[in-house]
């Protein structure tokens, strides 16, 4: 099948689908300009930006506004509308500024939630409690970013970035952000900078097209992960080719029931501790809008691992999964490892005998390896 190699990049060429852009990347592009302007008194419009992958979108900028009486001092504002492609993102054409202002030499990058964009007020995400909710990898780019700039004209990167998003707080009540404790508004999000869309029938016909060039390929061990995270955590771990890695997304089930038809040797699942940790307790759809952590049910995996109850009442109402699995593993309760056993399990279940050994790797956000199964077969 010389049309195309199959794995992410394929999928969604074949869905017909058109990617977007991160509220991540958004903000890095409407802080680049910014600074940019801050720096020389112009505005770049468009505005390029390098993403993590090394793509280079351009944005066109939707306000701007330059409070310096000259280069170098005061602050400037840029920002972009959303544009999320053909993803049903409740954040598609939200207007994303980013208020850029120079600190005192030595002050670093420091970020600020601006209005519409939440604070952190519980553990158990990836940032602490007190923080604004503008997630690592959007931090890394703009820091980045700001850096060339301030390199580009002498200047020292020490600014303040304060990111806020128009009716950020009446978009978010729509999100999870409430449950998990970020309020005030909209999460910066995103890990590549892309948005990739999901229409369910679509990306499901691409994962049996994906098996299908892998198995065309002679590929006899292939993966479902669940983003590029996991992707590149299982191409380290297993040094799978690029034809062999199947973009699951949220739908595990599509993955395991086709292979049940069209087996291969061997099948790892990789993603996030969270995420397969619903699949651990049975659901099949991994999507947020169709399937919650469950923390007693954790609770229960706990106490199998030899968690005190005591511990166990701790899981059960921790704010997030990954407060539960650092709450066990300060415990040396092997919560994930309990999860991807079970995990594993459900998916033999699924599987119904057929000749396809799996094993699941559960990771987190930074892609480490967090828990593991055994390969196991019928």
């Amino acid at each position: 099948m010389s049309e195309a190699k199959g794995g992410r990049g394929a999928q969604l060429k074949h869905t017909g689908l058109r990617s977007g852009w991160t509220t991540g990347a958004c903000a890095t592009a409407a802080t680049t300009a910014a600074y940019t302007a801050l720096l020389s008194g112009d505005f770049p419009d468009p505005v390029t930006i390098t993403l993590p992958r090394g793509q280079t979108p351009a944005f066109a900028l939707a306000a701007e506004e330059l409070g310096a009486e000259e280069p170098g001092a005061g602050w400037a504002m840029a920002a972009v509308v959303k544009d999320a492609g053909d993803d049903p993102d409740v954040t598609h054409g939200a207007l994303i500024r980013s208020t850029v202002r120079m600190l005192p030499p030595g002050s670093g990058v420091v970020f600020r939630a601006g209005e519409g964009v939440g604070t952190i007020t519980l553990p158990g995400l990836p940032l602490p409690v007190g923080e604004p909710a503008i997630n690592p990898v959007p931090r890394q780019m703009m820091t980045e970013h700001v850096t060339r700039v301030a390199a580009e004209h002498g200047a020292s990167a020490d600014v303040e970035i304060t990111i806020s998003v128009d009716h950020g707080a009446e978009i978010a009540r729509s999100t999870w952000n409430p449950r998990l404790g970020i309020l005030g508004g909209l999460s910066i999000l995103g890990t590549t900078g892309i948005v990739v869309p999901y229409s369910c029938s679509a990306w499901i016909d691409s994962i049996r097209r994906g098996v299908d060039v892998a198995r065309a390929a002679g590929r006899t061990h292939v993966a479902g992960c669940t983003g590029s995270t996991s992707e590149k955590t299982v191409v380290a771990e297993y040094g799978l080719p690029e034809d062999a890695l199947l973009d699951m997304g949220d739908f595990a089930g599509a993955v395991l029931k086709y292979v049940r038809r069209h087996p291969v040797d061997r099948l790892t699942i990789c993603g996030g501790f969270a995420k397969l940790s619903k699949l651990a307790a049975g659901h099949l759809d991994l999507h947020s809008a169709r399937s919650q952590v469950d923390k007693p049910f954790l609770a229960a995996l706990a106490r199998e691992g030899g968690a005190s109850e005591a511990l166990a009442a701790e899981v059960s109402t921790a704010n997030t999964g990954l407060a539960a699995l650092q709450l066990c593993a300060a415990a040396g309760v092997p919560l994930g490892d309990l999860v991807a056993t079970r995990a594993r399990d459900e998916a033999l279940a699924v599987l119904r005998g057929a000749p396809v050994t799996v094993d699941v790797l559960c990771i987190d956000r930074a892609g480490t390896v967090v828990g593991r199964s055994t390969p196991t077969g019928p």
